[in-house]
């Protein structure tokens, strides 16, 4: 087992790594940026190293700067978190070239599920349904009108290298193509400096429901289960669950079977997402495969009673799964609602400042991820998410009676939060009915819902 664990990251997440390490024994160094000198993390940790100016680009994404800061204090591993780092394959084969353990799956695996194109080839050479759509990536307008007018309308444009909604438009008619593709393929290159583009049909108002998996060195893949994402705006997830509640038993059991089809098809290890589209006739089809661990994993941790940061350390450390399949059982249903500093009625505008004053609420069934704290500031360089309230009940509409108590009990003062925005999709009569897709929040804005 690892001696000394670096987490390259912030907030929430960095905080989580650390109380996994803590737990296990392991000691723990904190990176941050000259704006997080006072983050929570650096407090835990047993070692704090500054890596940078604010700007990510020159601190959390700077990776000369962390493997430097590995190696000056004994660290034999890194963990990545989410986003920064955490899907990059340059950084994963540094840390291997530095003899650093990444904690996550091997930069092959990285590059071949991270390049959208290719990794639906590899899922169709693997059986796993897809959305009809292009094989290859297409890099020239006239290119893929042609093959736009073979899937048929409407169509999604999508950056190869895409995520995080960057590089992604729908055309629904050939007259307004040539500019979705043109927009979608110019944020591709603002945001991965890659025009590599791919095409599939858009599947209309769908679900979002991922598979969350994980996988050891020895052969061993374990799906836990699944996680409903549809509650999103822009691509971005807002409220997350499991189970979700437009499955049954047998749709579910397919759905896990492929997603472990998938991971053993690229040879993978660590924990990772296969995320789904699942339209209204109950057909699903991939969409992507997250490398990494994800933001509402705890969602996962709590309907499975695992520890997944914990598992993702043993695995990089080549230890065997500390479970197998049959020791995954779904109980209850919990609820995650991600808490931002953001202005709702002002299309979501970032509210950063200071928190002068902060109450997280508690309970049985209740967990709060969280880095924040009074006098913490919310700066304008991350991500404006200060907490996850997550929720577990005996069924869903238990989970949804606690988690509208926990948002009751919340307080955050000196920043403007989505706090009654989510409480008010928790009394929605079509998300308490379980009948929210990926339209929901937009129909929900308009009024239609």
């Amino acid at each position: 087992m690892f001696e000394k664990v670096l987490i390259a990251n912030r907030g929430e997440i960095a905080v989580r790594v650390i109380r996994a390490c803590r737990a296990m024994g392991i000691k723990t160094v904190a990176v941050y940026s000259t704006a997080d000198r006072q983050s929570l993390h650096t407090y835990l940790a047993d070692e704090a190293v500054c890596i940078g100016p604010a700007q990510a680009r020159d601190s959390y994404l700077n990776i000369p700067a962390i493997i430097t800061a590995a190696k000056g204090t004994g660290a034999d591993a890194i963990h990545p978190g989410y986003g920064f780092l955490s899907e990059n394959s340059t950084f994963a084969k540094m840390c291997r070239d530095n003899d650093i353990a990444f904690i996550g799956p091997t930069p092959e695996v990285i590059d071949r599920m991270g390049n959208k194109s290719q990794a639906r080839r590899t899922m169709m050479d693997a059986g796993v349904p897809v959305v009809p759509g292009t094989k290859k990536g297409i890099h020239d307008v006239g290119e893929a009108l042609e093959q736009a007018r073979k899937i048929g309308w409407p169509i999604m444009i999508k950056a190869s290298s895409g995520g995080g909604g960057k590089g992604m438009r729908v055309s629904e008619s050939e007259e307004d193509f040539a500019d979705m593709f043109n927009i979608a393929q110019r944020e591709s290159v603002n945001a991965f400096a890659d025009n590599t583009m791919y095409l599939e049909r858009a599947v209309q108002n769908p679900r979002h429901v991922e598979v969350q998996i994980i996988a050891d060195s020895h052969g061993n893949v374990v799906a836990l289960g699944e996680r409903d994402c549809s509650v999103q705006r822009n691509h971005q997830k807002m409220i997350e669950e499991s189970p979700s509640p437009a499955l049954d038993e047998e749709l579910r059991a397919r759905m896990m079977d492929d997603a472990v089809k998938a991971a053993r098809a690229v040879g993978y290890t660590s924990a990772g997402t296969i995320e789904f589209l699942l339209d209204d006739e109950r057909n699903y089809y991939f969409m992507e495969m997250n490398t990494r661990i994800q933001v509402e994993h705890c969602v996962t941790e709590m309907v499975t009673h695992t520890d997944l940061v914990g598992e993702m350390i043993r695995v990089a450390a080549g230890e065997v799964l500390s479970f197998s399949q049959d020791d995954i059982q779904l109980h209850g249903h919990a609820i995650e609602c991600r808490i931002n500093a953001e202005m709702p009625e002002k299309n979501f505008m970032p509210s950063p400042g200071t928190i002068s004053q902060t109450h997280l609420p508690g309970g049985n069934g209740v967990r709060v991820d969280t880095a924040a704290y009074d006098g913490f500031e919310i700066t304008p360089y991350y991500d404006s998410m200060i907490a996850k309230v997550i929720v577990l009940g005996r069924d869903r509409t238990e989970a949804i009676a606690k988690m509208r108590t926990a948002l009751e009990e919340m307080v955050v003062v000196g920043v403007q939060t989505n706090l009654d925005f989510q409480y008010s999709i928790l009394e929605n009569e079509t998300f308490c009915a379980g009948e929210a897709n990926t339209s929901f929040i937009e129909r929900f804005l308009a009024g239609e819902v």
